[in-house]
């Protein structure tokens, strides 16, 4: 059997210590960097709609003016009125409930060329919500508003501005468009 030659390298403690720096550096990059480089490669998290460029004439601005209605209706026709008087329209996102207590305003948002669409059947927290019951909480509500304007809902705000990739996923596949607001005006008094 053949003698095996072993070497051994000495190194000063200062050689050690710079080596055994450098591999801890390594090792910190590594496990800081790795994972943005791996979620990079992964699918972007999904997001609603928050603002929409559009072109315009030389100093043209536009601002889009959204209202949800899930509570009263003691503001509606104020509300109307006011954006008649400026002829401005609005999109009037509504819930399913508000929708069955006061059809009558759901008529006159409609009647009045103002953008009728979705604010869910009950406000429920759609992040805690399967896809199947996101679906049909849509459904319910785009299909009491149509019945009172002639017109579906193509697009939805989810209650309380919350969302994840399985709700924004929910509401594309049944080709609606979540939005979100981008300025949030406190509560009139």
């Amino acid at each position: 059997m053949a003698k095996k030659t072993v070497r051994v390298f000495l190194l000063s403690r200062r050689v050690a210590l710079a080596v055994g720096a450098v591999l801890a550096a390594a090792a910190i990059f590594g496990a800081v960097h790795i994972p943005a480089a791996v979620s990079a490669a992964g699918t972007a998290r999904q997001l609603p709609i928050y603002s929409v460029e559009r072109p315009s004439e030389e100093g043209e601005k536009f601002c889009a003016i959204s209202f949800d209605a899930a509570w009263g209706n003691e503001d509606t026709q104020m509300l109307l009125d006011i954006l008649a008087r400026y002829d401005v329209k609005a999109t009037f996102f509504l819930v399913g409930d508000w929708v069955d207590k006061y059809p009558e305003s759901v008529k006159a948002l409609g009647d009045a060329g103002m953008e009728v669409m979705n604010h869910s059947n009950h406000h429920d927290h759609f992040n805690r919500l399967t896809a199947d019951e996101i679906v049909a909480d849509v459904t319910a509500c785009n299909d009491k508003v149509k019945a009172i304007t002639g017109i579906a809902p193509t697009l939805i705000r989810c209650p309380y501005g919350e969302y994840d990739d399985h709700v924004i996923s929910a509401i594309r596949s049944m080709g609606m468009e979540p939005i979100q607001w981008d300025v949030e005006q406190p509560e009139m008094t």
